[in-house]
Order: structure tokens, then C-alpha cells, then sequence
């Protein structure tokens, strides 16, 4: 994960302190060596953990201890110092270019911004990441079997299980618990159900078991072998045992390119089909849509199940007749600044309903994620209600 990003990490790190060194400590406000290096030594401490985080065998560590510290410290340390040097530096140009004053007014808002971003940083990972929300979605189709109407479908995602240990334990309660109340019909389940390695599912097996009975659910691109960095055997052994963990110690239905057929007390029927990730680089593509819908009966309600929401202009609708699509795996970009999300950079399908000729995908926020942290974008239970177009 840092080794990714290391290189653009360690100058954030050195510039930020460097440009505030020789603007304010060495000109304006000049202090001694001594005094100078003790403001340099988080920095090198920094760079020394962004270096030891980046040698890490695995994408991340087993003991995700290690990487909360460096992000919590990222944010305290080096984030808010980032904000405001370059703040500083825009209200120097402007100052300079623009309007032409001796004062430079990207001091004062870069100091503001700081604190704000620290103030976020704090709220995002402690109440921020253990809210939850409930969010209804009504749906209505003209091909929808009548006893299906008012059908309620729980749709969840990405729970990174193992990022629950310790006090985080008690959100996975409370996201079950709000599970379980919604009194649904059918539990969906859109992948990422570890970080990076099955004994993430077992170890919490106990606390999802029941709230989450008959669930149907797909992989993700956490749930494969990608961030394992080992030989084909291993990679092999960890992947069976997770789907061993969906379906033998869960008691889910795991569709892997398959379908499953629901049956009303009328004899109506509507098909679930589930995907394997189809995701753009650098994440995998294992789907398969012709295997996927094999067996459907034409003219039939279909809902697909595919963690990637990319994937729905790109596969889904070319190529299957879904009318409703569920997927996961953005989180919602985990945080979301009047109404701008980072994920919404890659794709514009990121966050919420969108339609297409009658046909919906519905992406929901998740309920966890790698890193502890949520900022206007809660833990999400989405309760979908179908019902028939009249």
C-alpha cells in the first residue's frame, strides 16, 4: 500500500518541512540549529516509517496496528504542515503577481486550514468512522414479478472485517445490529470481506453469523490473493479458506460467476446473479457474464451482484439484461466535502443510485474499509424496496 505511493509520501514530507525552515525559521522568525532540528526530527522520524511501511512484504501488515499509527501520525504530523506550506506558497504568488500587498495572507489561512484538517482528521477517525446510516431506496420496475412487490433487499459492502479489532469491535456490533432490524427479505453482499487475509473472516465469524444469515454474496479485490505476496500455492490455500469461510462457517451463498434462482409462494421468480470482480487496472478481472447468466430464463427479473460499479456501463449493460445492479468497493470515497468525493476523480459512477434506460446500479459507502476513517461519508446499510411499476 505505501510502497505504492512512497516516493510522493517522502517529498510531502521533506518539502513541506523544508519550505517552512527557510521562509519562517531561517528569514522571518530565525531560531537556533538546535532548535531547528528538533523541528526536523518528526520529519525524519516520519521518512523513517514511511521507508519501513514501504518494505512491508504484503500490501499491509498483518497487524494493522502498525498502519493506524502511521496514518493517524500522517495526519497529525504531516498533513496539516503540507496544507498550510502550500497555502503559504499560493498567497506569496499572489501577493507577488496579483494584488501587489506586503502582507501575504496565506499565512493566516494556511495556519486556519491547518486546524481545520486536524480538527477533521480527529473527528473522521473516532465518531466519523462509528457512525452508521440506514438508507431506504425505493425502486420501481415494470418487469418485476407482482408477488415481488415490496420486496426489501439488504444491500452491504466492504466490511474489511479486519479492521475491527480492538475498540472498533463494538461498530461491527452496531452494524449488525442494524442489519438485523431491518427484518429484510434477502441480504446482498457486494465483496472486500477481509483486508488481506482469511483469519480476519474467522476470528469474527461469531459476531456476523447470525445477522447475516442466507446471505448471497460476491468477492471482491481484498477478498482474492492480490495483496499476498507469496507462491502460487499459498495464494491458492488462503483463497480456499476464505471461501470456505463464506460458505461453510457463514452459511452464505457465494456466486463466483453462477446464479441463484429465489422463489416466491406464487411460483414467481426473480434470478441473483454474482460476478467476480471486473475492476479496471490495477484491480483483478475475473468475471465471466456468459457463465454468470447461464441458465437465466428470458424475459426474467435479474439482479447482479459485481463489487466494481465501473464495471456497469463497461460489462453489465452490453452484455446481461439486469435491471438492478448492486456494488461496493469506492466506500464513497470514505469522505465527501460539499458534495465532491476523491473517488469521483476515477469514475463517475462512485456513490449512490444512477440510471439508465430503466436499468439502475446502486453503489453503497460500505461498512468499513483498511483505513479507520470516514468524514461526511458514514458506514452504510442500504434497504431497498422493490416494487412494481403501475
Amino acid at each position: 500500500m505505501i510502497a505504492r505511493i512512497v516516493i510522493y509520501l517522502i517529498l510531502i514530507i521533506v518539502l513541506s518541512d523544508l519550505y517552512i525552515d527557510m521562509h519562517y525559521f531561517r528569514k522571518r522568525y530565525p531560531i537556533a540549529w538546535w532548535q531547528r532540528l528538533l523541528w526536523w526530527l518528526p520529519s525524519i522520524g516520519m521518512v523513517i516509517y514511511t521507508c519501513a511501511m514501504a518494505s512491508i512484504r504484503d500490501f499491509a501488515p498483518n497487524n494493522l496496528t502498525w498502519l493506524n499509527t502511521y496514518i493517524f501520525l500522517l495526519g497529525l504530523l504531516v498533513g496539516p504542515k503540507a496544507i498550510f506550506a502550500l497555502i503559504s506558497i499560493l498567497g506569496s504568488i499572489i501577493r507577488k503577481y496579483i494584488i501587489h500587498t506586503n502582507r501575504n495572507w496565506g499565512h493566516y489561512l494556511g495556519i486556519l486550514l491547518a486546524c481545520f484538517a486536524v480538527g477533521s482528521f480527529i473527528y473522521g477517525l473516532t465518531y466519523g468512522v462509528s457512525n452508521i446510516q440506514v438508507k431506504h431506496v425505493d425502486l420501481y420496475f415494470k418487469d418485476l414479478p407482482k408477488s415481488f412487490d415490496g420486496y426489501r433487499i439488504v444491500h452491504v459492502s466492504d466490511l474489511h472485517l479486519g479492521t475491527f479489532n480492538g475498540w472498533r469491535s463494538k461498530i461491527l456490533k452496531a452494524e449488525m445490529d442494524s442489519i438485523e432490524k431491518q427484518k429484510a427479505n434477502l441480504i446482498c453482499f457486494t465483496g472486500d470481506l477481509q483486508n488481506i487475509r482469511p483469519e480476519e473472516v474467522e476470528k469474527m465469524a461469531s459476531l456476523i453469523r447470525q445477522p447475516m444469515k442466507g446471505t448471497i454474496s460476491v468477492l471482491g479485490n481484498h477478498d482474492y490473493t492480490e495483496y499476498i505476496k507469496g507462491d502460487a500455492k499459498e495464494k491458492a490455500a488462503e483463497e480456499a479458506r476464505l471461501i470456505k469461510a463464506e460458505e461453510d462457517i457463514l452459511k452464505w451463498t457465494l456466486l463466483r460467476n453462477q446464479n441463484t434462482r429465489i422463489t416466491s409462494p406464487a411460483k414467481e421468480s426473480v434470478y441473483v446473479c454474482g460476478t467476480e470482480n471486473d475492476g479496471r487496472p490495477p484491480f483483478p478481472n475475473y468475471s465471466n457474464y456468459r457463465k454468470a447468466i447461464q441458465g437465466v430464463e428470458p424475459n426474467s427479473f435479474v439482479i447482479m451482484l459485481q463489487h466494481d460499479p465501473s464495471a456497469w456501463k463497461r460489462s453489465i449493460l452490453p452484455k446481461t439484461p439486469a435491471q438492478l445492479t448492486l456494488s461496493g468497493h469506492t466506500h464513497g470515497g470514505q469522505m465527501q466535502i460539499f458534495g465532491w468525493r476523491p473517488t469521483s476523480i476515477r469514475q463517475q459512477e462512485d456513490y449512490g443510485l444512477y440510471e439508465q434506460n430503466g436499468r439502475y446500479l446502486y453503489i453503497t459507502a460500505g461498512l468499513g474499509g483498511l483505513v479507520p476513517f470516514r468524514l461526511n461519508m458514514p458506514n452504510e446499510i442500504a434497504v431497498i424496496t422493490l416494487h412494481v411499476k403501475k
